[in-house]
């Protein structure tokens, strides 16, 4: 595998990702954030993992349909990173390099709560690979969408699509799931601020926006 190349210079795009478990609202969060930055008047590319360029969308296919059992979960970690690789090289990296501040709906956190812990491969395979293939480009920014699974899991449901293979886990899963988030804010305060996703839309948006904002005027002031 070719060296990873360096995070952009700081004064660049800005590396923003959202997590959380099924149905918290990520997605609608995310454009409904890029809407206010346009409108602001800062450059922004929306992504998603899996994802993100046609290879990573392929390889997406393989990991959200299917049966809850189709893989393990140190597969899902190498398809993962395998998607990773190519996203990062073909859209997150070359955006941030041109000062595109960069919005992905999740990004290495998701393995490391999905399959990391609530999948049960531990930490040592996510890390190794994170190290490898993510390297310096990590996020500026993570904001997490923290919603009981239960009403994440009704939310999801009532939304329907065929991409449900990981919304169909045990309760179990998502409990676990929801721990490991509460753990990776904790383990990163100046990186990963909490939201509560059970509010109402707008206040969801409202206060994921007071500390973009924040964070956007700091990039562009420093």
């Amino acid at each position: 595998m070719a060296p990873v190349p360096q995070s952009p210079l700081p004064g660049t795009g800005l590396f923003v990702t959202f997590e959380g478990g099924e149905g918290a609202g990520k997605s609608t969060l995310v454009r409904a954030l890029a809407v206010r930055m346009a409108e602001s008047g800062y450059p922004v590319d929306v992504t998603r993992e899996p994802g993100g360029t046609p290879g990573a969308e392929d390889i997406r296919a393989l990991l959200v349909t299917g049966e809850p059992e189709r893989w393990t979960a140190a597969t899902e970690v190498l398809l993962f990173y395998a998607a990773r690789q190519d996203h990062l090289e073909r859209r997150i990296r070359p955006a941030l390099a041109v000062g595109t501040h960069v919005l992905c709906d999740r990004f290495s956190d998701s393995t490391r709560a999905y399959q990391g812990v609530a999948g049960g491969t531990g930490p040592a395979l996510v890390e190794a690979l994170d190290a490898l293939v993510v390297g310096s480009t990590r996020p500026d920014l993570t904001l997490i969408l923290d919603l009981d699974p239960a009403l994440g899991l009704a939310r999801a449901a009532s939304r329907g699509g065929h991409e449900a293979r990981f919304e169909a886990r045990a309760v179990a899963f998502h409990g676990a799931l929801r721990d490991a988030y509460h753990q990776i804010a904790r383990n990163n305060p100046d990186r990963c601020v909490l939201i509560d996703a059970a509010a109402s839309p707008p206040d969801v948006l409202e206060a994921a926006w007071q500390v973009l904002s924040a964070r956007l005027e700091a990039r562009k002031n420093g």
